[in-house]
């Protein structure tokens, strides 16, 4: 987003972590309780000396990255980052005078001192709700006591209504954040996007630019020959991945595949230690990215009970720009199904029984993978094309910027 924006002639500044994420560890040259001061050029490398009006300067806050993931550490590990970033936010916005001030949640904790910091150096501030973590963390029992609940929900709503404009990534989140008091006028859609350029259809015959599909699966160490159904990205108390292991144990015949890291990778490892067509990729790089997404024949979208429209997962972007099916786990009406239906099946959220039977039909129909994977590809291409979607975030900035300075 930084990167498309500085092309487009706007100076941006951020402020954030260390990388840490999926693998909750952060590596070097990188620590946790330093700030690192980096600048970014637009083609998207680090540059120690980018062109100034091409290069976005980042400033990286300390951080507390716990080994072991519970409710509390996690907590305390946000706690860190909204602390720690407060004296660099403030700073920045009365050195560099932005017109805007955008923060994303998660985390919340980062949402006073967005505001604060926009109203002294009267910047506008935005506020983009890429999942609403609250709400997710006491659904899924990662928080757990009621008063808790009660005051956080009440805080984060009340900082809420306070910006100047508020953006989510699906209709149904806009309507969550319109029900915590948002007023309507100040919501915005800004959806997750793809580069379709970037992740694309590879035929299976392919030869020039990319290796054909059974050298592409071997060089992952895949099964040439086998059905693959392939789960990629975040390894967390969200993605509720238990359910492709019950399925894999229901569909001996398909090769299912987990590529990912994060707070539950172990014991989700263990749990499928003994399930003999389940295989594990750690993080692949960005390169190698679109040839794992193409080694699938259908691709898993697991989410727990509750979570599906209180989340909407960036993954099912790429998952759908690469012209394969999904087989989703959300309930009727949520933004997920909505999404995903006629470009791949949809079972309800738990349901072990339908997820492994959705992933069995689609084994051992190729045609309908393969029309539905065309839909899907029609779709983001449509859709969640990078371009459209950060033009019209473009537009946005600049609408709220004319409204407020007038």
């Amino acid at each position: 987003m930084t990167t498309w924006l500085a092309n487009r002639g706007h100076s941006i500044r951020v402020v954030t972590t260390p990388p840490y994420y999926p693998q909750w560890r952060i590596d070097a040259p990188y620590g946790g309780f330093r700030y690192v001061k980096e600048r970014l050029s637009a083609n998207n490398e680090t540059q120690a000396e980018a062109s100034a009006g091409q290069s976005i300067d980042i400033i990286r806050c300390p951080l507390w990255v716990p080994r072991k993931v519970t409710g509390l550490k996690r907590i305390l590990h946000l706690a860190s980052f909204g602390l720690s970033s407060i004296p660099v936010v403030f700073w920045q916005a009365l050195i560099f005078r932005p017109d805007v001030i955008l923060t994303v949640e998660p985390a919340a904790m980062c949402m006073p001192t967005t505001w604060l910091a926009a109203r002294v150096s009267g910047a506008t501030c935005w506020l983009h709700v890429q999942d609403f973590e609250v709400d997710a963390a006491f659904e899924l029992g990662i928080l757990r006591q009621p008063f808790l609940q009660k005051l956080v929900l009440a805080m984060e709503g009340f900082l809420m209504r306070r910006f100047d404009r508020v953006s989510s990534i699906s209709p149904n989140m806009m309507r969550k954040a319109a029900q915590k008091g948002v007023d309507e006028t100040r919501l915005v859609a800004f959806p997750n996007w793809v580069d379709c350029d970037f992740v694309y259809p590879i035929p299976d015959d392919a030869t020039e630019g990319a290796e054909g599909l059974r050298e592409r699966r071997r060089s992952f160490g895949l099964p040439a020959e086998k059905t693959i159904a392939l789960y990629a990205g975040n390894i967390g108390k969200k993605q509720g991945l238990e359910i492709v292991l019950d399925a894999a144990r229901r569909v001996p015949r398909v090769q299912f595949v987990i590529c990912g890291a994060g707070a539950d990778v172990e014991s989700l490892k263990a749990e499928g230690s003994a399930i003999a067509n389940v295989l594990w990729l750690s993080p692949q790089p960005n390169e190698r990215f679109n040839d794992l997404l193409n080694c699938a024949d259908m691709h898993l979208l697991p989410q727990r009970a509750g979570a599906a429209d209180l989340v909407m997962p960036s993954k099912l972007t790429g998952m759908m720009a690469s012209g394969r099916p999904v087989v989703a786990c959300a309930d009727p009406g949520t933004q997920i199904a909505d999404v995903v239906l006629g470009r791949g099946l949809v079972v309800p959220a738990g349901d072990v029984e339908a997820f492994a039977s959705s992933i069995a039909r689609l084994s051992d129909s190729q045609p309908e993978r393969r029309e539905m994977g065309r839909a899907a590809r029609r779709y983001a291409v449509k859709h969640l094309g990078l371009d459209s979607i950060l033009s019209r975030f473009e537009s946005d900035l600049q609408r709220l910027v004319g409204l407020t300075t007038g």
